[in-house]
């Protein structure tokens, strides 16, 4: 089932307000240093404003009855396990919105939904092509991976080329091919307020480089939208108050060095409580110049970068994570956040305390080596030297170990705002654990306990079980809003 749901405290009279939404749902180990390519002018590069791509921007109406009917049906369809005291609702049914990936909310209690046409087709998991992983990780650029995908699916080389399809019907299997699907972004309303979503319109369809990836997440502040597309950071405004997306300006670009594993792009954009913006980018590395001129290089592991809500000042806040889907700051600004493992046998996935300048050890390379070349050793320096456990006796002391192992396939990750749900939930943080299969998935909250200079984890509890969430958002009504693949 596509579709998003909020969870709610079991208050008599009072409907929940629960959201369902459909989701598509070779390097050095020692640190990468964030060095300048060039002296820092003192000149700040100005924006450019661009036009978005033309697009019909489609609405979706419902009649309050058949939203209620839909919700209903769809709720009745979803046979979960719930912490006691939560009740759970679909918010959002279908035909509003399909295969979403990010969430989020204005100060106006309206929805901003992603959705991908470029997993699986343009946007290309290495999985598939084991031939290509040694060539990735010498990329630094973004400009690598352009040259290296106009060289290996030349249009000369479509006879070799089988396995991609002619997506533009020109006759010729190539990198054009690779150009051919948008990525989309809805706003989704309770325009009623009776509880249950019955518009939807579709605000932007754009983002089809060459090198484009995903639209993992969106963030709302005040008039702006910020929306993150590999290679760049955008924001997008509204300019003539119609309701639809008509500019985009890159904050930063340079995001997306490498080919990857599906899904490590740029994602889970948010505010953070100093007012500046802070966005991940998982393994695929960045290689960006910031407006002022400085070189933020990173191109082998995941980071967090933050920047004023102008991209003026951008910077790389932590370094050396793998995939870090969402995260967030609890009540006193702490930054936390679930990282996906690295498929070794035996690991764990971490659970991390992100700190400004930390380096939790992740290199891109130690994914692929393991895999297709030859001439690589059994010696696994992720694995063989204890980086992925919590701090232990040997630890190695160039990393900041995580605080904990977690879950398998954390995605979606909020933290309780301080209001929301009852206070039982008072200081959890939530996280959406996705296996593949509903009877294996579930939302966990957590609480950390102070331990030294970090923390410990404390209580770790099912809050949903048997669905597959992947977005996961605290709505400003208090309910905790997630999307069900």
């Amino acid at each position: 089932m596509n579709s998003l749901l909020p969870v709610t405290p079991v208050v008599p009279a009072r409907l929940p307000a629960v959201l369902t939404l459909v989701l598509l749902a070779a390097c050095a180990s020692a640190p990468t240093p964030d060095v300048a390519a060039r002296p820092v002018t003192g000149v700040t590069r100005p924006l450019v404003v661009e036009q978005v791509a033309a697009f019909t921007p489609t609405i979706v109406r419902l009649s309050p009855d058949s939203a209620a009917r839909l919700a209903k049906a769809g709720r009745d369809s979803v046979p979960v396990q719930l912490a006691p005291g939560l009740a759970l609702s679909l918010w959002a049914p279908e035909p509003l919105i399909s295969d979403p990936i990010g969430i989020a909310f204005d100060e106006r209690g309206r929805m901003f939904v992603t959705r991908t046409a470029r997993t699986n087709r343009d946007e290309i998991d290495i999985r598939g092509h084991s031939a290509w992983m040694v060539p990735s990780i010498t990329f630094t650029d973004v400009e690598d991976k352009r040259a290296f995908y106009k060289k290996i699916l030349a249009p000369e080389k479509s006879a070799e080329n089988k396995w991609l399809k002619d997506w533009n019907g020109d006759g010729s299997r190539d990198w054009r091919d690779l150009t051919s699907h948008k990525e989309s972004l809805y706003r989704v309303e309770d325009t009623n307020g009776d509880g249950i979503a019955d518009f939807s319109q579709l605000i932007l369809s754009d983002f089809s480089d060459l090198v484009t990836d995903v639209a993992h997440g969106v963030v709302s502040y005040k008039n702006d939208l910020y929306l993150t597309v590999s290679p760049d950071l955008w924001r997008l405004r509204d300019t003539n108050g119609d309701g639809v997306i008509d500019t985009k300006e890159s904050l930063a670009h340079g995001s997306g060095v490498h080919i990857g594993f599906g899904g490590h792009g740029l994602s889970g954009p948010l505010i953070g409580p100093d007012g500046r913006i802070y966005w991940k980018e998982g393994d695929l590395g960045v290689n960006i110049t910031n407006r002022e001129g400085r070189r933020l290089y990173n191109p082998h592991s995941g980071v967090i970068l933050r920047a004023n809500l102008d991209g003026t000042n951008a910077e790389i806040f932590a370094s050396g994570l793998r995939n870090p889907e969402e995260f967030a700051f609890d009540e006193y600004g702490n930054l936390i956040s679930p990282d996906n493992d690295g498929d070794h046998p035996g690991e764990l996935e971490r659970l991390v305390y992100i700190v400004d300048g930390m380096d939790s050890g992740w290199r891109i390379n130690w994914q692929f080596g393991k895999y297709v070349d030859p001439d690589n050793n059994a010696y696994k320096v992720w694995m063989d030297e204890n980086l992925w456990k919590p701090r232990w006796a040997g630890q190695a002391a160039w990393i900041t170990p995580p605080l904990a192992n977690w879950h398998a396939g954390p995605a979606g990750f909020d933290h309780n705002p301080g209001t929301a749900l009852d206070d039982a939930w008072r200081g959890y943080s939530f996280g959406a654990v996705f296996t593949g299969t509903p009877s294996g998935s579930s939302i966990q909250g957590f609480t950390l306990a102070p331990q030294g200079a970090g923390f410990r984890l404390a209580e770790d509890k099912v809050v949903v079980s048997g669905i597959q969430a992947t977005g996961v958002k605290f709505g400003p009504d208090g309910a905790l809003y997630f999307a069900d693949w």
